[in-house]
């Protein structure tokens, strides 16, 4: 596996943990991660058949080069690989790629983010390479997991023919969420508000959070009760509180930071907002319906899925800032009831075993 998430290397976290979960269904788990030398990583093996390996590149730009190094070191120490896997089709992707072909292994190429539409393309120079990266990388693949059958649809030209296309969707432990206790009330803590707006993610470009605040300035007007708490962080942070100054928002926009806690704000706002312009699947989103909290979100990601518009959330368009100030508009005053109705999840179990199932429709795969 080649990944870029440095959490592997932190003990007790949900990461770590998936890897125990991935450990249980492999003989042997090597994961190749992209790190940098300065976080001092060290080589580390647990479980007993899981093996972590830091690329302790000097910057960024030796990731892929000492990442390839790593993988043909590990080969020459007398593994065998059977199927490599990415965990996008970018950077890690072409690492993937190029290794599978040194060590004659198969391609299993992961894919979390709806890059294909142009608001991802757009967004940078970087991303755009990044694309060209993917249409290079994923018709080499010999299976692909996508996280929604939305992303299932935009690659389907990009995907080789036969290959398949195994939807997964992100794990969430249902069970967890819907006995987590209340340890942190929103209401309690903002009583100045009668109806709470909740957003939780990156403080990042592509979750147009500038729009929810944008949005917040009509609803406001009519609404003077309604607050929008945004916990998270992210570079964005800065230029976000700036926009909330101008806007003459301060009594109504909050910014929490990022909490350990998210269940509790979860199950104690009125609403949960989304205005991402793209997203793979939304985990948050679907946290939230678990919850109990119905959901205003842009058509990105899981929307269509598990919200169902106007019956456990509302959908608007992406960008669109006066339908996402109508919808939340809808949803303070009440002018909409949304279903209260169990939502179902898949459990580790079928998790796990489809997750099996794309590694090995990889090995099944006719050269």
């Amino acid at each position: 596996m080649i990944s870029s998430d440095r959490k592997m290397f932190d003990q007790g976290s949900d990461v770590r943990s998936r890897l125990l979960d991935y450990g249980g269904i492999v003989d042997e788990l090597h994961v190749i991660v992209f790190t940098k030398k300065t976080l001092g990583l060290q080589k580390e093996t647990f479980a007993h058949n899981i093996f972590l390996y830091p690329t302790n590149a000097l910057t960024r730009f030796g990731y892929i080069a000492r990442a390839i190094r790593a993988g043909v070191k590990i080969a020459r120490s007398g593994v065998k690989f059977d199927v490599i896997t990415a965990q996008d089709p970018f950077e890690i992707g072409f690492v993937a790629y190029a290794l599978s072909r040194i060590l004659n292994a198969r391609l299993h190429i992961q894919v979390h983010t709806d890059h294909m539409g142009l608001y991802f393309k757009n967004e940078s120079p970087l991303n755009r390479f990044r694309v060209m990266l993917s249409r290079f990388v994923l018709p080499r693949a010999d299976a692909v997991r996508v996280v929604s059958e939305r992303i299932k649809s935009a690659l389907s030209g990009v995907v080789s023919r036969g290959v398949p296309i195994e939807v997964i969707p992100v794990f969430i432990d249902a069970d967890r969420i819907r006995n987590t206790k209340i340890t942190q009330n929103l209401k309690v803590k903002y009583p100045q508000f009668d109806k709470i707006i909740l957003m939780a993610s990156r403080l990042s470009p592509e979750k147009n959070i500038q729009m929810a605040i944008r949005s917040m300035v009509h609803v406001v007007e009519r609404y003077p009760k309604a607050g929008l708490i945004i916990a998270g962080s992210g570079k964005e942070e800065s230029s976000l509180k700036k926009l909330v100054n101008e806007l003459h928002l301060e009594k109504n926009s909050m910014f929490e930071g990022w909490s350990s806690d998210l269940v509790s704000y979860y199950k104690t706002a009125d609403v949960f907002l989304l205005t991402s312009n793209y997203e793979g699947y939304g985990m948050t989103v679907a946290e939230s319906l678990l919850s109990g909290t119905p959901v205003v979100m842009t058509d990105v990601g899981c929307a269509g899925d598990l919200v169902q518009h106007g019956i456990n959330g509302l959908v608007v368009p992406v960008g669109d800032e006066k339908a996402l100030e109508r919808a939340v508009m809808r949803v303070v005053s009440e002018g909409i009831l949304f279903e209260k109705k169990e939502m179902a999840f898949p459990s580790k179990e079928w998790y796990l075993q489809k997750y099996k199932k794309s590694w090995q429709d990889a090995l099944a795969k006719k050269v």
